[in-house]
This record gives structure tokens, C-alpha cells and sequence, in this order.
């Protein structure tokens, strides 16, 4: 044990010298950063580090502490994508075991169930077939080596596993598996016998329709999905902020991570007619699997609460109300007019969109006041940050800002734009 251990330090001391750009060390990596900039907000939370010159101003305080962490913040920004780089170049061999683990599978179940049944054309078709679609996968993986093999074509413009295109990938790869299957049956079963005319009769669509409205539903649901996604972040209806790297989570849960019902119903109602569908496939081999329309019925109503939910989830950004904030110390000034120099509470919704609740992505945000962009500052508390929130945004208006009536204005991590509200600022 004492060995081992000694052997596995020294292997970590010398990549973290040798500049090793494995997945493992650019993981550690991340997770090194993550945790020194954890550290800094909660010492910068309990009033810790600050430098003694800056101690007799609240606000130069916390503009100093903003921005160190925000420098912090863009360290982890970079491991994050070191990290990212680093899986996609080693999940494609992953998948690519999970792939030919899978043919392995396949293998041991059918020398298993030919035991006293005897060898058939349905066992010769699923194995060739079988091998073909691995090989196919193995040559997606190789292209797409640097991006996560076969799971790059299920990533989503947001650098997300998108719900839509792996069910629809789902159904598209049994519908070809299927017909490959009975036509590989159909090149080894002999001419003119009764095998040959069951099999090609089982390729007719009267007895498939179920299926093919189904793998056609789930096609059209990817293909919404994406128009309807695209046009409302267009007309800023929906914010949409770029993750660091797929995840498995990301077809059950929306971009916070949170779950979604309407992602988790769809992939669990997809799944289970999916399975049907291969266990009529296992039983009747020689035809397409037959779905009964109650099964087609349930799937479609399932894609059409999916997509329902992409259409109604988000929400545009808005500034409801704009307040001088209070003074925390005694004074004079307690009741008065917006003037520079003075803090502003800008209230409203949705000003930190699912997915932008990084320290990165919270020091992007920026507030417009008449001419002048006002970067917002990062307040720690223990466990987060007060300020910004979802709902309310604290900045000082800066003396470049020409008294008068101004406009004030949120742009959020994800680019959005907030309503204009205008407000008098004084000498």
C-alpha cells in the first residue's frame, strides 16, 4: 500500500512538472483551481485578505475583491476549458469500448441461445450487422476524435448532450438496424423458400407503420426542437449560455442542472417504446417490430410536451424598478436623490440565466447607465455571492455618467438585453 501510494505521488509530481495535458492531470487540474477560488470568496466573505489601505472605504473594498476574484474566476474559466479539451480527446475511446463491449455482448447471447435451437439466418444477420454499425461508429469516433467521438453529433450548439437528437439518434439507429437485419436475412435465406418470402414480406410498411410514425416523430421533434431553440435566442425570448463540456446529466436535467420534466418524461417514454420495439425485434426477427398505435399515441403525445416545454421555458430579461440604495452607515443622505458616486439596486428577473451562475460567467454581466458601461461587481457571501442575483443587481453609478435623465440597461452573461428604464441622476 505504502508503495503504491509513493509510486502514484511521484507519477503526479512528475506530470504536474512535465506539463501533461492528459484528461486525468487537466481534471486535477480544474478541480485545483475550483478549490483555491472557493477559498478566496469564503476568505474574502469572512473579511479576510484585504489590504489595510483600503480598509476605510466600503467601496473600494469591494471593487478590489470583485476584482480579484474575478481574475480568480477566469483561471477556472481556463482550467475548465483545458479540461473540456482534454475529455473530448479521451471519451471517443471510451465509447469505443462501450461500442465493441456491446458486439461482445451481443456474441455471448447468441452462442448462449443457439445452445439445443441450432445456428440461424436471424443470428448470422443480427452479428454482421451488428458488426458493421460498430465499425461505422468506430470510423465516426476516429473523424470526430477531438470532440467526443460519437457523441459529437448529439452535442447541441451549447456544448450540451441535446435530448432531442440522442432519442432521435435512438430511433434512427434501431429503424436501420432492423431493416439491415432483415436484409442481410433476406441475401442468406434460400431463394423462393418460405423464409425468403416471410422476411420479405416483413419488410412492408402496413405491419411497421407504428414504428416508422414513431422514429418519424422523434425526427421532427429533433428538427423543432433546434428551429424553435434558435429563434426564440434570437428574439431574446430565451438565454442560452455555452457549458464547459457535455454530460450525461444534460438529457434529464435543463442548462442549471436542475431537473426538467419535460426532458426526463421524453427520454423515459422514448426509452420504454424503444425497448418494446427491440423485444418484438428479438421475437419476431424475420419482420419489422410491429408497435401497436397506443405505443406510436403515447410517444407522440410525450414530444409534443417536450416540445411544448422548449417553447414556453426562459423568459426575456427585464428591469422592473431602479432605487438608490440606503446608506449602511449613519447620515445625512438617507432620503435623497440618485446622484454619482451613489450604489443603484436595478430589480427585475431573469438577470442570471440557467447555466451563467459561475463566478465567470456572474463577472460578464455589465449595466449600462446613459453612456457609460458599469462593470458589476462580485460580492461574496459564505457559500456564494449576494450580489449579482437572478433578481436584483447592485452597482455605483460612476461620476462619468452626465446628470440628467439617463437610461439604464442589463446586459446578462448570455448577451441579452433588458428593457430600458430611465432614471434622473442629479449633480
Amino acid at each position: 500500500m505504502a508503495v503504491k501510494a509513493a509510486e502514484d505521488a511521484t507519477t503526479a509530481e512528475r506530470h504536474k512538472h512535465s506539463g501533461c495535458e492528459c484528461a486525468e492531470c487537466a481534471r486535477d487540474g480544474h478541480r485545483r483551481a475550483v478549490a483555491a477560488f472557493l477559498a478566496l470568496r469564503d476568505r474574502f466573505a469572512a473579511g479576510e485578505g484585504l489590504p489595510a489601505a483600503l480598509a476605510h472605504s466600503a467601496e473600494a473594498s469591494r471593487q478590489w475583491v470583485s476584482d480579484e476574484l474575478t481574475q480568480a474566476a477566469r483561471t477556472t474559466w481556463d482550467t475548465g476549458r483545458a479540461e473540456s479539451f482534454a475529455w473530448g480527446g479521451a471519451v471517443w475511446r471510451r465509447t469505443l469500448y462501450v461500442v465493441w463491449g456491446a458486439v461482445g455482448a451481443l456474441l455471448i447471447g447468441q452462442l448462449a441461445t443457439a445452445v439445443g435451437a441450432g445456428w440461424s439466418a436471424a443470428r448470422t444477420a443480427s452479428l454482421t450487422v451488428a458488426l458493421l454499425a460498430a465499425g461505422l461508429l468506430t470510423l465516426a469516433a476516429r473523424l470526430h476524435r477531438g470532440s467526443g467521438g460519437p457523441l459529437a453529433l448529439l452535442v447541441g450548439e451549447d456544448n450540451r448532450l441535446s435530448t432531442s437528437r440522442a432519442v432521435a439518434a435512438g430511433w434512427l439507429l434501431f429503424a436501420v438496424f432492423a431493416v439491415l437485419m432483415l436484409a442481410v436475412e433476406l441475401a442468406f435465406a434460400p431463394e423462393a423458400g418460405a423464409n425468403s418470402t416471410r422476411t420479405a414480406d416483413g419488410l412492408a410498411p402496413g405491419g411497421a407503420a407504428g414504428l416508422l410514425t414513431v422514429t418519424a416523430l422523434s425526427c421532427l421533434a429533433a428538427v423543432a426542437a433546434r428551429l424553435v431553440v434558435a429563434a426564440r435566442v434570437r428574439a431574446q425570448r430565451l438565454q442560452k449560455v455555452r457549458a464547459l463540456r457535455p454530460r450525461a446529466a444534460d438529457l434529464l436535467t435543463d442548462d442549471a442542472g436542475r431537473g426538467s420534466l419535460a426532458d426526463a418524461q421524453y427520454v423515459v417514454v422514448q426509452a420504454v417504446v424503444l425497448a418494446f420495439a427491440a423485444v418484438r425485434l428479438v421475437r419476431e426477427p424475420q419482420r419489422l417490430p410491429e408497435l401497436p398505435w397506443g405505443l406510436a399515441l403515447l410517444a407522440a403525445v410525450s414530444a409534443l410536451m417536450y416540445l411544448a416545454g422548449k417553447y414556453t421555458e426562459g423568459g426575456r430579461p427585464t428591469v422592473l424598478s431602479v432605487v438608490r440604495v440606503r446608506p449602511e452607515e449613519g447620515g445625512f443622505d438617507r432620503d435623497a436623490p440618485i446622484r454619482t458616486g451613489d450604489d443603484i439596486e436595478i430589480r427585475g428577473s431573469g438577470f442570471v440565466p440557467p447555466g451563467a451562475e459561475e463566478p465567470d460567467r456572474l463577472a460578464r454581466m455589465v449595466v449600462r447607465i446613459g453612456a457609460v458601461h458599469v462593470q458589476v461587481p462580485l460580492v461574496p457571501v459564505a457559500g456564494g455571492f449576494s450580489n449579482p442575483t437572478d433578481t436584483v443587481l447592485t452597482v455605483p453609478v460612476p461620476v462619468d455618467v452626465e446628470p440628467g435623465r439617463v437610461e439604464v440597461q442589463v446586459v446578462t452573461a448570455a448577451g441579452a438585453e433588458t428593457n430600458r428604464y430611465p432614471i434622473d441622476v442629479l449633480d
